[in-house]
């Protein structure tokens, strides 16, 4: 058998073992809430794997390599240990995030402000999704596309076809079982790449002779006030992130929650240094003139890990790398997808067009919802208007700039008020657009700092402002301690 067909068969056997994982776990979906957060049974290990597996995709396996040989070099291991430390502080945070007793974000604003802010969360947090789905099938089609030779835009044809048919079968139970096999084709394969590239290159002397001392800075590259920025920015967006805390609302208990979060913080701890180091290789390889760079000249860097792959591993090797960062895409377009089923389904749709919609109608309309979302980030993965890392900051900035004070805060701070929250969600997404767009600087700071400062102090200011009224359409958010006495009480009574 063929170099070609030896890869190709890995990776089918690999995606119809998703497929199939997809299936068996569909047979467990009895109702919305099962679809949704997995009927709230998920222990530590297997949230901690799902978590894994979301949180890195694409930006965090070829983007990284693509950015550690561009200009950030070696410390472009940030990108994923920034991650990390989001993941310690999400550990304090996840108990009091499945206490809410909620399935997605939008709805626990809609609880806690009301119906209004409920919607405008929704549609913000509806539109990052697009592009986070994109950013994976970018990733997707571009491993194809090498690995087959297949045309980019079939390439990404194919893979949306196939990121959609294994996401809508299961919901969260699917994506949870197919996240834990995928993060270990993750980690295993991206691994494999450095020891057959250190050979193939001469060793490690030999191979990194070309390359400047200033690529192995740990912090020149991205340099500090980046790494700051990807810290809150993680910070704010994983909090708010329906596909990051839709695993806490699937967990078991609050101390399977925390516990996810710290595991999760280990493993990328650990895997941050992996897509790095690969890159600095890869950079060492092509100025010793062992590969081609003007592939990445011509198409872009995002190619250089598969054509790195194809150019060091054994035939079979490479068709683990290349399941593993389809795993690793795949993975995260899955989570994208149910995240954005649910929140349009369960905030918008069940909300505004059918509020006697049963459980069997909600599913289909998630499902619809799923393939929509393909569709239109197919679009945009074809257009491949711009870089990995540029797409997925900018959709981790939207949502977090306005929507991350109200959460977090709302939890805890009984005077916050629905106006207060209001004007926090437009203010902030609004600073996020300008900044993003040039229309205002900042001093050059990255738009997380401006928009998270602004919408604080809309926040806080207006809810000091305003009545702290209960909106008629709302209940308070109760947790499952204090439903747990109401009904012992209830029972006492009678």
């Amino acid at each position: 058998m063929g170099t070609n067909m030896v890869v190709i068969s890995v990776v089918i056997v690999y995606l119809a073992v998703m497929v199939l994982i997809g299936y068996l776990a569909s047979r467990k979906i009895q109702d919305n809430e099962d679809f949704l957060v997995a009927g709230r049974k998920m222990g530590p290990w297997l949230l901690a794997g799902s978590l894994a597996a979301t949180e890195v995709g694409g930006g965090s396996t070829m983007g990284v390599v693509e950015k550690a040989y561009g200009d950030w070099g070696f410390s472009a291991f940030w990108y994923v240990s920034a991650m990390a430390v989001a993941f310690i502080v999400l550990a304090f945070i996840a108990p009091m995030l499945r206490r809410a007793m909620v399935k997605t974000v939008p709805e626990y604003f809609t609880k806690r402000y009301g119906k209004k802010n409920g919607l405008v969360t929704a549609i913000i947090m509806m539109l990052p999704m697009v592009g986070l789905t994109a950013v994976q099938i970018i990733a997707s089609s571009t491993i194809l596309s090498v690995m087959t030779g297949w045309d980019y835009a079939l390439s990404a044809f194919i893979v949306t076809v196939v990121v959609a048919v294994y996401s809508v079968m299961g919901g969260m139970y699917s994506v949870v079982y197919t996240d834990v096999v995928q993060w270990l084709f993750i980690l295993v394969g991206m691994a494999l790449i450095i020891p057959f590239a250190l050979n193939a290159g001469g060793g490690f002397t030999a191979l990194t002779a070309n390359v400047p001392e200033a690529k192995w800075s740990m912090t020149d590259g991205t340099g500090i006030w980046t790494i700051i920025a990807l810290v809150i920015m993680y910070i704010a967006s994983f909090t708010v992130g329906q596909e990051a805390v839709q695993r806490y609302y699937s967990a078991k208990d609050e101390k399977s929650a925390r516990n996810a979060s710290i595991i999760t913080s280990i493993v990328y701890a650990i895997f941050a240094f992996i897509p790095a180091f690969i890159g600095i290789l890869m950079y060492g390889m092509v100025q010793n003139g062992l590969i081609d760079g003007t592939v990445m000249a011509n198409q872009g860097a995002n190619y250089a890990l598969p054509l790195m792959a194809v150019e060091v591993l054994p035939s079979f090797v490479v068709g683990m790398l290349f399941a593993a960062l389809i795993s690793a895409t795949m993975s995260s377009a899955s989570s994208n997808l149910l995240a954005a089923g649910s929140i349009f389904t369960n905030d918008i749709y069940s909300q505004y067009f059918n509020k006697n919609a049963d459980d069997k109608h909600l599913l289909k309309m998630i499902r619809w919802t799923m393939f929509v979302v393909c569709g239109l980030s197919l679009f945009i993965a074809v257009a491949n208007f711009t870089d990995i890392i540029t797409l997925l900051v900018f959709s981790f900035t939207l949502r977090a700039g306005g929507a991350f004070i109200p959460y977090l805060v709302g939890h805890f701070w009984k005077r916050a008020t629905a106006a207060g929250s209001m004007t926090s969600l437009i203010f902030g997404s609004i600073t996020v657009a300008l900044a993003e767009n040039g229309f205002l600087s900042f001093g050059g700071l990255d738009p997380i700092y401006p928009a998270l400062v602004v919408s604080a102090i809309s926040f806080i200011g207006v809810s000091l402002l305003t009545k702290n009224k209960p909106a008629e359409d709302t209940e308070n958010i109760k947790d499952e301690k204090t439903d747990i006495v109401n009904i012992q009480l209830s029972k006492t009574l009678k």
